[in-house]
């Protein structure tokens, strides 16, 4: 969806009152460890178990739907927990979805923690919305369950999502090479965050701050969360904290105005925070 296709509806969403905001994540119990892809330290994959309080009884529920290849997907994501003696999965394969069933979703909302893992975040969305599957999941965080999910799991956490691609090149770069006025493909993800925060993954190592700024200088009322791989944000309710290696980098656009000439974006006031491992800050 291009990002033509996306201003109206995204506007109404930040049109959204901040009263209306904070009710809505006051009724969530849940959590988030929204990972910025590559390697997950064993020391991650034992907070995500034990924040969400999973006990040896629980299943594991995994949705490897961004996947080209879910099997080998699922098979990847078993083994770190299997490491730490867990062996109990849910594994719901995309064919699984023809036969979703009530009892299938009671048993999902009830579920302790639901792990997404990575690959194209639009293949995942495509199926969350041809199976209806948002309100199970948002019925899931809101119920207690951890969701946890890496690189295009991490993406699809945000309303506003970033897809990746560069409306302006043919051809596929990790990040972008420019800043300018309609670059900037963006879809629909899950929505589990407050919808003025947009998440891109994979954030240091593949230099991907031009992506980000540009989201930054089409909409400058959202904040990006720019996460690094082997690290994650850890969110419940309104705090954020660092987990893992290395850092994620907040960027928020303060500037009176955004310029545009030639096509290219100007602003003088962008504000840059840099969080370790260890710290916090609000999720506003």
């Amino acid at each position: 969806m291009r990002i033509a296709q996306v201003l109206i509806g995204l506007s109404i969403l930040s049109a959204c009152s901040q009263h209306q905001q904070s009710k809505t994540e006051a009724a969530n119990e849940g959590s988030l460890l929204i990972i910025g892809g590559g390697k997950r330290p064993i020391e991650m994959v034992r907070f995500m178990m034990d924040q969400s309080d999973l006990s040896e009884l629980d299943s594991i529920v995994l949705l490897p739907w961004a996947s080209s290849e879910p099997d080998s997907s699922s098979f990847y994501a078993k083994k770190q927990f299997q490491n730490l003696g867990h062996d109990l999965f849910w594994d719901i394969q995309p064919a699984d979805l023809a036969s979703w069933s009530k009892d299938m979703t009671n048993r999902l909302v009830n579920s302790k923690l639901i792990y997404i893992p990575g690959g194209d975040q639009r293949k995942f969305m495509e199926l969350v919305e041809k199976h209806d599957f948002e309100p199970i999941l948002k019925k899931a965080y809101e119920s207690g369950a951890l969701i946890a999910g890496t690189s295009a799991g991490a993406a699809i956490m945000s309303k506003p999502m970033i897809t990746g691609t560069a409306l302006k090149f043919d051809e596929y770069y990790p990040t972008f090479r420019t800043i300018e006025k309609d670059n900037l493909e963006l879809s629909e993800g899950l929505g589990l965050l407050p919808d003025q925060i947009i998440i891109d993954q994979h954030f240091i190592w593949r230099s991907r701050h031009n992506r980000l700024l540009t989201a930054l200088m089409e909409f400058p009322e959202w904040t990006g969360w720019g996460i690094e791989e082997s690290t994650a944000a850890y969110v419940h309710q309104d705090s954020v904290e660092v987990v893992g290696n290395y850092q994620i980098l907040v960027f928020k656009n303060e500037s009176p105005e955004v310029k545009v000439r030639n096509g290219y974006f100007g602003a003088t006031d962008i504000k840059l925070s840099i969080y370790l491992p260890g710290d916090k800050f609000p999720i506003h």
